[in-house]
């Protein structure tokens, strides 16, 4: 009988392979209720990972808060933080910081005197409006002549200049 190393042929010794593993850490995933997710406080919402250019809401199940993460392009996240309250019937007082607006009340004749104030302005704005436009006409009329009265006296002393020599 033939020995390979100690061993008869044809037998292959085993020899394990040892390969280390490093322990596996399981961060608990949040629990998906009804489209929502649900996170253990601020830490879990800080922990939950998003893809770049995403966005999540996340529902603290420990307390009444909201955690509207988001995720930029290089794939930083931002977090804003939302508290909310529950209640059973709608608050007593609309919310404070916004007010209604005064009612007017203004009489039919006050509302004419206004009317006819505004189209006396009108009539005042067209009235000058025509004098500006007649003030223009007479200026261009103007420029008219003196160039006219100029070109007239050049030539004359042209003339002038020529009957001379």
């Amino acid at each position: 009988m033939a020995y390979n190393a100690g061993f008869p042929m044809g037998y292959q010794p085993y020899y394990p392979q040892y390969q280390y593993q490093a322990p596996q850490v399981q961060t608990p995933q949040p629990q998906q209720m009804g489209g929502r997710v649900w996170v253990s406080g601020e830490a879990g919402a800080k922990a939950y990972i998003l893809a770049p250019n995403s966005s999540a809401e996340l529902w603290d199940s420990e307390q009444q808060t909201i955690y509207l993460k988001s995720a930029d392009a290089s794939g930083i996240p931002s977090m804003k933080i939302l508290d909310y309250t529950i209640r059973s019937e709608a608050p007593a007082n609309p919310a404070q910081g916004v007010k209604a607006p005064d009612p007017i009340n203004v009489s039919r004749e006050d509302l004419n005197a206004l009317q006819s104030q505004i189209d006396a302005l009108k009539d005042e704005v067209r009235a000058c409006r025509q004098t500006i436009a007649e003030s223009e006409v007479y200026h261009e009329q103007s420029d008219l002549r003196r160039r006219h009265e100029s070109r007239k006296s050049t030539a004359d002393e042209s003339d002038a200049d020529a009957s001379e020599s």
